[in-house]
């Protein structure tokens, strides 16, 4: 899923259900990384942090609104 990682402009243009789907499969995707890391078998180590930070980027959005609705 190297090229399905996403710019922070994609994310915030996303629906927040949208938004959600992505981070469960991302999250998903990062288990199957590790998971082949463990193993010895993972071609592009760099592709865990990359996921990593597109999960991050997913959830700073979803923070960021969910703090505008509060105010």
């Amino acid at each position: 899923m190297p090229k399905g990682l996403l710019s922070i402009k994609e994310i915030r243009e996303m629906s927040p259900e949208d938004r959600r789907k992505k981070l469960a499969e991302l999250r998903a995707e990062l288990a199957r990384l590790r998971t082949q890391a463990a193993r010895g078998s993972l071609e592009k180590p760099s592709l865990i942090r990359k996921t990593r930070r597109t999960i991050a980027m997913i959830l700073t959005v979803e923070r960021e609104a969910a703090k505008a609705q509060k105010q």
